[in-house]
């Protein structure tokens, strides 16, 4: 299995896009960042080269609005790609990794060195 070289953006808006990719970029710069605003941009990704940060609420067209009921469905793949919910709110990250989610974290933590480390470290957890 290889390390995640893609960090994918799922369903959040312009400008928290633009946040997120600079956050991830600091903590990153090896990795490849990708904006995902549907299903059908996202079936590209759902390989183990990929780490999705999913936002909670899913913005753009995919077939569900909950990015936790999107975890659980690609959690269920063989090999899926590593996913983080995007939320500030603790019982939706709790949520989110009982379905199958590494630890995420929220917007408002993401120039925090704590943010940068998980991020480090889910590039090398393949």
């Amino acid at each position: 299995m290889s390390n995640p070289k893609t960090v994918v953006l799922v369903g959040h808006c312009g400008p928290d896009m633009f946040m997120l990719k600079t956050a991830v970029g600091r903590a990153l710069p090896e990795a490849t960042i990708v904006f995902v605003n549907d299903t059908v941009a996202l079936s590209e990704y759902l390989t183990s080269d990929s780490l999705l940060l999913v936002n909670r609420e899913l913005d753009g067209g995919f077939d569900r609005k909950s990015g936790i009921d999107l975890i659980s469905q690609i959690a269920k793949q063989d090999d899926p790609p590593i996913a983080m919910l995007i939320s500030n709110l603790e019982d939706a990250q709790s949520q989110a990794v009982a379905a199958g989610a590494k630890p995420g974290f929220g917007k408002s933590q993401l120039y925090e060195e704590s943010t940068a480390e998980i991020l480090r470290e889910s590039m090398s957890l393949r």
